[in-house]
């Protein structure tokens, strides 16, 4: 209104000093130090958020910025990224039902409830089974994850959940990691995990089985909680209108950013690859 009225009316009417209104006239046109500071540092977490795939939230974006040489408090970059409507995606529960432990196959001690912690790679493997909706109907994901880094060394997806998928899985992990024999491999008691067929190539690679206890998923809680990080970031937010769709998308979320990219707090912020050459 100052084309109608003159400053010093409008501040008296106001009840803002002249004095006041034009040092915030100043800020805007001449941001401060800290003004420009905080642009900069917007424009960071913007780039590193996207970069995530809209995945991370203030602590992860502190820990990349910090990899970065950049040390800055979780409360200003929480506030900035409020101001920017970013967020990260937080985990819930999250449990699916692909076990069918109802068969007269052996079944294996819980060998992993009694092993010393891994202290390095291909020491302690855990296998399980998910499933994805897709208008062509479901799609199954055999994996297997490795303790130490929280790598996934070995998956495989199909249209039916059946011993030949968890076998390519196993497969896989093989011969990218050969392991060495004894190497403890975790599983819960389905009948793809017990059948003979999966047994046999157990026995030929000298892979030491361990099965969960019956109907408690916490035995294999590093396994779920890879299933539920899964979900979260990608599944919820896709409508994967074919089997196509959905086998490019995981591939490329499990081997372009789970493993080579994606932060873990339990690895000190890095990724499974980056864990692995860096304790190598």
């Amino acid at each position: 209104m100052k084309d109608d009225y003159s400053i010093l009316s409008l501040c008296r009417h106001l009840e803002v000093s002249p004095s006041g209104y034009y040092d915030w006239l100043k800020r805007l046109t001449c941001p401060g130090p800290r003004s420009v500071q905080n642009q900069a540092l917007a424009t960071a977490i913007d780039t590193l958020h996207a970069r995530s795939r809209q995945t991370y939230g203030s602590p992860r974006i502190v820990q990349e910025l910090r990899k970065e040489g950049r040390h800055h408090g979780r409360n200003r970059i929480a506030r900035l990224m409020r101001l920017g409507g970013l967020c990260g995606r937080q985990k819930g529960r999250y449990r699916v039902q692909t076990t069918d432990s109802n068969h007269d196959q052996p079944i294996a001690p819980n060998r992993l409830a009694q092993a010393p912690a891994a202290t390095a790679p291909n020491q302690l493997w855990v296998a399980d089974i998910t499933y994805i909706q897709t208008q062509e109907g479901w799609l199954y994901l055999a994996a297997i994850l490795d303790l130490y880094s929280r790598k996934i060394v070995g998956w495989a997806m199909s249209d039916r959940i059946d011993t030949a998928l968890v076998l390519k899985a196993l497969g896989m992990a093989s011969l990218h990691r050969n392991p060495p024999r004894e190497l403890l491999l975790h599983s819960d008691r389905g009948v793809q995990y017990a059948s003979a067929d999966y047994r046999h190539a157990l026995a030929q690679a000298g892979l030491l089985a361990s099965m969960s206890r019956k109907a408690n998923c916490y035995d294999n809680a590093t396994m779920e909680s890879f299933w539920s990080t899964l979900k979260l970031e990608l599944i919820d937010r896709r409508n994967f209108v074919s089997h196509r769709q959905a086998r490019s998308e995981i591939f490329d979320y499990i081997e372009c950013f789970y493993n080579r990219h994606r932060s873990h707090s339990a690895l000190n912020y890095l990724s499974p690859v980056d864990f692995e050459l860096q304790n190598n």
